[in-house]
């Protein structure tokens, strides 16, 4: 009787375990929206100016002209920072700054969705990526590292200002030092 209740705990705690992981969810990656600036993206155009010569011959020339300010957001996350801009240029949403962001990437397009917000995933085009540049990194930029460790390395000197004079050998090439003998001839 107790081995049955064994095999019966061991099948249950079998099927219960692999149950229990399938409901854990992939997280989707999360990033922080920066901040926000209005940058050119277009020209407003209203009038006639599209027929061109018909119009222009009857004296309508009248367009006016403005430039279009699109939001362009900087939201960054634990690697990349990411300038996007909305997909839906005449109805813009404005997103809430300071807050985290879910997203999902598809070619040039940045799905993104704000869970303290309405909820709703927006359609943004991505205009540039970048490294994210921490406080605590130096910079990065390519240079030749020394292979020593620091505490074995030469202290630094200034650099000795050569001279014509200071370029000129101590003795002529063709004299021997005096403390060495000439060499033996044959």
């Amino acid at each position: 009787m107790k081995a049955k209740l064994l095999v019966l705990g061991a099948l249950m705690l079998g099927i219960l375990v692999p149950v229990a992981q399938a409901k854990e969810k992939k997280k989707t990656p999360r990033g922080m929206i920066e901040s926000m600036q209005s940058l050119p993206c277009g020209v407003k155009q209203k009038g006639l100016n599209g027929l061109g010569a018909v119009w222009g011959s009857i004296g309508v020339t009248s367009v006016s002209s403005n430039e279009k300010l699109c939001p362009q957001y900087l939201f960054r996350t634990d690697e990349l920072e990411y300038h996007i801009r909305p997909t839906d240029s005449k109805h813009p949403v404005l997103l809430p700054i300071g807050h985290e962001a879910e997203y999902k990437i598809k070619k040039d397009r940045m799905f993104l969705k704000v869970p303290d917000g309405d909820k709703k995933t927006r359609t943004y085009q991505v205009v540039s990526m970048e490294p994210t540049k921490s406080a605590n990194e130096e910079n990065t930029a390519y240079r030749q590292r020394d292979t020593a460790p620091p505490a074995s390395r030469p202290a630094t000197t200034p650099p000795v200002e050569t001279t014509p004079a200071n370029r000129l050998p101590q003795q002529a090439i063709n004299q021997n030092p005096p403390s060495q003998s000439p060499p033996p001839q044959n």
